[in-house]
């Protein structure tokens, strides 16, 4: 087996493994919200410019996508206490970007679920920092996520405001 080849093998695997680690988190999150989608959360008010259900799935694969690309250049980094801490705040993002399809779709709690989008937000922007400061590279993949999260926090903001009251039927 040529040289280049056995090196580059267990970079592309730690990538594999955190494609793995993201597809599977995005997984879970379509759980709670594929049954919403088709029961109640279509009987909503919803703010101007929330765009149609089908737009939703590419642009999460896309970011998804994006944020194992960046969180693997960060890990495939020189060992540092950045680095370690960097890691350790995606899997809290990751967690804080799981809690809130269960808060919003799972539980119809549309203000939980703002809470929630705030604090993911904030963390992502102390990830995107902090991989910028890893790599460059890893710091601008992040970008979209966090302009993703924003819009969303926006929308999670409309439909709360636009449904005063709701309870999960």
């Amino acid at each position: 087996m040529p040289e280049e080849l056995t090196k580059r093998s267990p970079r592309l695997g730690a990538l594999a493994v955190w494609l793995l680690v993201c597809y599977a988190v995005a997984a879970l999150g379509t759980v709670p919200t594929t049954h919403a989608v088709a029961t109640w959360y279509g009987s909503l008010a919803k703010p101007a410019h929330t765009p149609p259900n089908w737009v939703f799935g590419p642009v999460w694969t896309l970011l998804y996508t994006l944020m194992a690309v960046a969180v693997w250049l960060v890990w495939e980094s020189p060992a540092s206490y950045l680095r370690t801490r960097s890691v350790f705040r995606f899997w809290v993002q990751l967690g804080l970007n799981l809690l809130w399809s269960y808060l919003f779709f799972g539980g119809g709690h549309l203000l939980g679920g703002l809470i929630d989008i705030l604090a993911l937000w904030l963390m992502v922007l102390i990830v995107t920092v902090h991989f910028w400061h890893v790599r460059k590279w890893a710091g601008a993949l992040m970008i979209p996520y966090l302009l993703w999260i924003s819009f969303a926090a926006y929308l999670n903001w409309g439909v709360w405001q636009l449904n005063p009251g709701f309870v999960l039927p």
